[in-house]
């Protein structure tokens, strides 16, 4: 009996790492091919409320160039990027340019203090539940979409960005 039940352990064992293995490779791979935004594609719609309820849609924003950053207040190249985001939007407003800061989960009196605090008068949207972080495929923060007017995505660019690195790409933006 007792060379049975080893047997049968082995067996188990072994059939638990290659299902175990099976489930991570699936993860990883579904990951690489379903998540990831490229030059071209249109982004994933949504609908975002603002600090003060009004909900805001991506195709509200058709045939304006659209700047959507995903960002955090615990995010340090986050911090240092949005008072930038905010110089270029002042700066291309009159030409169309629109900036979508997504805020991801974040309590609202963070947010609202954060938002005080840098001056910021772009709009500014709750992600709560992070359902519209899953869909555009963010692995990490800050991640920013620089949108084309007619809905397609330019570049998207992972990591915290200098003023003139998204002047250059304001630029490109308003060239279509």
């Amino acid at each position: 009996m007792g060379k049975s039940r080893r047997k049968i352990q082995i067996v188990i064992l072994i059939a638990v790492f290659i299902i175990g293995g099976y489930a991570i490779g699936t993860t990883l791979f579904a990951q690489n091919d379903n998540g990831q935004l490229r030059p071209g594609d249109k982004p994933p719609a949504f609908a975002l409320a603002d600090l003060d309820g009004n909900v805001f849609q991506l195709s509200d924003f058709e045939g304006k160039p659209v700047i959507v950053n995903f960002w955090g207040s615990f995010c340090e190249p986050c911090v240092r990027e949005m008072p930038e985001f905010q110089r270029q939007y002042l700066k291309w407003q009159e030409k169309g340019l629109t900036v979508l800061a997504i805020n991801l989960s974040e309590d609202t009196l963070t947010v609202q203090n954060f938002v005080k605090r840098f001056q910021l008068d772009y709009h500014i949207l709750r992600d709560i539940g992070r359902k519209t972080e899953r869909s555009y495929g963010l692995r990490s923060y800050p991640t920013t979409f620089f949108i084309w007017p007619d809905g397609r995505l330019m570049e998207a660019v992972v990591g915290g960005m200098s003023e003139e690195d998204i002047d250059k790409r304001v630029e490109r933006l308003l060239e279509l």
